[in-house]
Order: C-alpha cells, then structure tokens, then sequence
C-alpha cells in the first residue's frame, strides 16, 4: 500500500510573508512545488491513497529547537519563526488539508526522528511512500533516507519539491537517485496514483516461437 507524504509545506516555508522569506531564504520555484503538490494530493484523494502532512514546529519559547538547529538560522528565532499553533506554522492553505488528513509535527530535519511517523504507516499498512514537499536537500532529502532505512519503497516527485536555488534542488535528486534511495519522477512526467492499465506488448517484441 502506498501513501503520499507531504513534508512541511506551511507559510513559513512556502508563503511570500513567510518566515523564510523575511530572513532572504525564499525557495526556488516554490509556487510551482506547491501547485504540484496539491494536484497530486487530489489525485491521492481520488485513488483513496493516505495523505500525510508533517509541519517543521517549535514550541513557544523554541526549547525544543535544538542547539544546532538555532546556530544555523539565529534570525529565524529572531522572528519567532515556525512556532506552533501560528499563521507561519499552518500548512500553506492551497494544499486543501482536512480534518480527516494526518499531520505529523517534528522538531528535526528527519520526520521519523521521535515523531510517530513510522507507527502510523505501519498501522495504515504502507509500504511504499511518495513524497512531496521542501527543503529539498533538507528536510527531504534526510526524511527520504530514513524512509529508505526504515525499508520503505521511496518515490520522489522533483516538480513537488522546492530547495533555496535550482542548483542544491538537483543536486539532492541526483544523489538520492544515484544510489538507488528513491525512484525521482515528477507529475510532468505522468505520475498518478492511478492504477495504470496493463499493456500487452506490441507483435513485433513477442518471442517467436519454434
């Protein structure tokens, strides 16, 4: 069974005003990520396939963001960036989210890292996971690997994804795919939830027969 998971598309990320944003970490090509991103969670929705969220969210008072994560980006902290139950700590509101859909909350670039990710799939029986979502040589990129260490089939849709310039976006794809952590394609490419029809090869590729 397959699920889509939707890691941290929220304001802060993904939003013009968002926190990112202020501190002059806007995303590449984000607007497009997140158009994508929310044609593929309809087409989970139609195909009856499990909708994930994960939200990248401090506490108040930020005592669980970690000492690593603070010296990386002090402005963010500044702004009061991510904080939970906050318009910048919200999934962006294109992406449709429902009461009805799951929503993980993490605190570290890695969604399995003491959240309850992998319980929740492998109560929902998933085996295979499809992933959209940003930083993609962040957030992503660590989730992916882990999925893949947790022995799960892993497929990446690069046009849903969004890193700071096209460059680290590409660069993360590339590793992923080369050795063989996750199967990259994109929703230009085709990808559907939809089971796809089977097709009989045509006569010329059949096998002759003595």
């Amino acid at each position: 069974m397959r699920a889509l998971v939707v890691i941290d598309m929220q304001n802060g990320f993904c939003h013009p005003e968002g926190s990112l944003a202020h501190v002059g970490m806007k995303l590449a090509d984000v607007d497009q990520a997140v158009r994508g991103t929310a044609e593929v969670v309809a087409d989970a929705r139609r195909n009856r396939v499990p909708v994930i969220f994960t939200r990248h969210v401090y506490r108040p008072g930020r005592a669980d963001e970690g000492a690593n994560a603070a010296r990386l980006n002090p402005r963010l902290a500044q702004l009061d960036g991510l904080v939970a139950g906050t318009w910048d700590g919200a999934l962006v509101a294109e992406l449709g989210a429902l009461p009805v859909d799951l929503t993980v909350d993490k605190v570290r670039f890695d969604a399995f890292l003491w959240t309850s990710l992998d319980p929740l799939l492998r109560g929902l029986g998933v085996s295979e996971l499809v992933f959209a979502g940003v930083v993609t040589n962040i957030c992503v990129e660590s989730t992916v690997r882990s999925a893949f260490m947790h022995d799960y089939e892993v497929t990446v849709l690069s046009d849903c994804c969004a890193a700071q310039t096209p460059r680290l976006h590409e660069i993360s794809l590339e590793a992923l795919d080369a050795y063989g952590l996750a199967t990259v394609t994109s929703v230009d490419a085709g990808f559907t939830f939809a089971r796809e029809a089977t097709v009989e090869p045509p006569a010329a590729a059949m096998p002759t027969v003595a």
